[in-house]
């Protein structure tokens, strides 16, 4: 019963603010997904990345049919998601991908865009306002969209005109009225978006959340040089939610032949770097909405570094123990809750629970040498250093190791 109620607790709600997009005989063809905190139909202050992975996950890892239909979903994804190469994740027949206006048509985003339309993917550039860096991409772009109280219907056929011969098609965003429909129809749009077809309406469902402490640990068991697919089985398996986004983000993919009904089917197809993504993902989409992703980042870097710190110790320190030290430390700060009440309240073990709220054992003088370190309290990281028997000139390359270890998880 209990484990049951745990399940049952972790069931939240997702909202998603889903528009319409309409053909020129006003037929709903497709969707524009809005992220949504709430019931309130405005867009969150949250970062644009995390807005997109909390759609991402709660959308095309649950049970995003229901909201979709059989119509595909128009998601935007900011630069770097782009160039992460975060849309490949999800079934090309699922999603068209809008690149968002304020990306910047680098080298490096033009390689990534490449490589989603070598994959099959359908790309839309969002609010477009028509420039020369963006000449490039046109071959790889499938829909470009114009918000016609930006980019007027005149100004825009203009550029239209210039591409008469392509496949692009032309989407007209924000159309209010019937003589914006039609005078946009006759200029050559065949694709509408606006308040005079319908207002984005909020989607409410169950979303199923995963359990932190299993995310901490998966977090972990991707860092390992050597993934232990056993480890990770099992955690995967112990968890409803991971259970089930896991089964339905591999089994949506369009490049399995049968349906995979096992986790270590699901392990062996993912690969080690789909694997870190899929992980990495959940895991930012499951941080606490009203915290800045970089307190997430902060985390998992303390996490990390603590365990390098560890390696540096002669033995005296268990890096695994070190990790979980240094993720759990700002716990407090992510869930709105003492650090007393969650440890109670989470399997682990009694040296973290010493280290973390008494200051006490090995693992305490490591914690405390990190945010001494954070802090450049430079005499209590020398005191500190030697009670551990760490090297000087170890702990400035540990903690830059730690930095880059952690930026890197959360941009795969």
């Amino acid at each position: 019963m209990s484990k049951l109620l745990k399940e049952l607790n972790a069931l939240k709600y997702s909202y998603v603010a889903r528009q319409p997009i309409f053909d020129s005989e006003r037929n709903a063809v497709a969707y524009e997904l809005l992220f949504r905190d709430g019931p309130k139909n405005t867009f969150p202050d949250v970062e644009a990345e995390l807005a997109t992975s909390r759609l991402l996950s709660d959308q095309f890892l649950s049970v995003h049919y229901k909201s979709l239909g059989k119509k595909r979903g128009y998601v935007n994804f900011p630069q770097q998601s782009l160039i992460n190469q975060i849309p490949a994740l999800f079934p090309s027949n699922s999603i068209v991908v809008e690149i968002l206006e304020d990306c910047e048509p680098s080298d490096e985003l033009l390689t990534a865009i490449k490589e989603l339309y070598k994959k099959g993917y359908t790309l839309a550039l969002d609010d477009f306002v028509p420039s020369p860096g963006w000449l490039r991409f046109l071959p790889f772009i499938s829909i470009i969209k114009f918000d016609i109280r930006t980019v007027p219907i005149g100004k825009a056929a203009f550029f239209m005109t210039k591409l008469k011969k392509s496949k692009i098609q032309f989407l007209a965003e924000k159309v209010e009225n019937y003589e914006e429909f039609k005078q946009a129809k006759e200029v050559g749009f065949t694709l509408f978006q606006g308040y005079f077809f319908a207002k984005p309406e909020v989607i409410q469902q169950r979303a199923i959340e995963p359990s932190l402490l299993t995310v901490v640990q998966l977090c972990k068991e991707i860092a390992n040089e050597d993934i232990n697919y056993a480890e990770i089985e099992r955690l995967v398996s112990t968890d409803l939610s991971l259970s089930y986004k896991l089964l339905r983000y591999v089994n949506s993919s369009s490049m399995i032949s049968s349906e995979i009904k096992s986790f270590k089917q699901a392990l062996v197809y993912l690969g080690e770097d789909r694997l870190k993504k899929f992980v990495s993902l959940v895991a930012v989409s499951n941080t606490n909405e009203g915290k800045p992703n970089s307190l997430y980042t902060l985390s998992i870097s303390r996490a990390r570094f603590c365990e390098l710190l560890a390696r540096k110790s002669n033995g005296k320190i268990d890096g695994s123990l070190a990790f979980l030290t240094g993720m759990f430390s700002l716990l407090d700060s992510l869930l709105d809750q003492t650090l007393e009440t969650i440890m109670d309240s989470i399997p682990v073990d009694h040296s973290i629970k010493a280290a973390l709220l008494e200051g006490s054992g090995e693992l305490g003088k490591a914690i405390q040498l990190v945010r001494a370190f954070e802090r450049a309290n430079w005499e209590e990281v020398i005191k500190l250093r030697n009670n551990l028997g760490i090297p000087e000139d170890h702990i400035a390359d540990c903690y830059h190791q730690a930095q880059t270890w952690a930026q890197d998880l959360i941009d795969l």
